[in-house]
């Protein structure tokens, strides 16, 4: 079993699908509701506990009711929490989330408050790759100061806003259309990602939603197709890839078929509703990857 260090935000979820997105000062009425976990780094946990790794996970949390729930879900897939960072007297983050009819997500997170500002240091991680996302980024800086000392992939989840510095310790850079862009300052993802490939060290990519990712080779823009599916809710969806992306590294997988991997994870995690409750298991990606040939 590979073991993945992932640091990251911890969220709880309120997720409203609803016909279309609100747009006025109105009272709406939802279709369905659940109240699940989220964040970019804890739900690249799931996804990596799902698809048969093991995440060790550092975040931040209150010793609030909202940060009960999520440590008791976190715990519930066996992600491994001794890293977990607990506040007291704080407010952890919570995010009310619609999904349309089209599968597309809008988002209003509280980032939470009187949280760590530093985790503690990471020296005994047992751990074959690095994940990192933006949004707590001392644990970003310690996790990959870790990943690059012992020699291991370390891999950027790319969402604005970003620190530079960051970016450039890892070396595998994998921005979303909207990060990248904000990173550049491009108006397209292909010219955003010639650019992010002259200024950082590593490996860098963009995920395109159901177009696929595209990243930087020799100069040239390359690609990898996505997968077609019927798409019912894209919450979480990116953050499935980098966990699956991850565990593909850690598993020894060469880029390109990791890639594909997380992908196919991230395609399966759009089909159903409920953010990351859908998050697929590794027979289901297997399956679907042979049926898809």
């Amino acid at each position: 079993m590979a073991r993945v260090l992932v640091a990251g935000v911890a969220v709880l979820d309120f997720v409203y699908q609803v016909e279309n997105l609100p747009t006025a000062a109105e009272k709406y009425r939802a279709l369905d509701m659940e109240i699940v976990g989220g964040g970019c780094g804890a739900n690249a946990a799931v996804a990596i506990q799902r698809l048969g790794g093991q995440a060790e996970l550092i975040a931040r949390l209150a010793d609030d009711q909202v940060g009960g729930l999520i440590r008791d879900e976190l715990a519930d897939e066996g992600v491994d929490l001794s890293r977990l960072e607990v506040a007291e007297g704080g407010r952890s983050s919570a995010s009310a989330v619609f999904v349309d009819s089209a599968g597309e997500r809008q988002i209003m997170n509280y980032r939470g408050r009187g949280l760590a500002q530093r985790p503690a240091a990471v020296a005994d991680a047992d751990v074959a790759a690095v994940l990192a996302d933006t949004r707590w980024t001392e644990a970003a800086e310690e996790a990959f100061k870790f990943g690059k000392a012992k020699g291991l992939p370390c891999v950027l989840d790319g969402e604005a806003p970003m620190d530079f510095h960051v970016a450039q310790e890892a070396t595998h850079a994998v921005f979303s259309e909207q990060g990248i862009r904000a990173f550049t300052g491009e108006a397209t993802s292909e010219a955003a990602l010639l650019r992010a490939a002259k200024e950082l060290p590593g490996w860098v990519a963009v995920t395109c939603g159901a177009d696929g990712v595209i990243w930087e080779e020799d100069g040239a823009v390359r690609s990898s197709a996505g997968f077609a599916v019927e798409v019912v809710d894209t919450l979480g969806a990116g953050d499935v890839w980098h966990g699956a992306f991850a565990l593909g590294l850690a598993e020894g997988m060469e880029t390109a078929a990791a890639v594909r991997f997380a992908s196919a994870a991230a395609a399966l995690k759009c089909t159903a509703f409920g953010g990351r409750k859908a998050t697929p298991t590794r027979d289901q990606v297997e399956n679907f990857l042979k049926e898809t040939v």
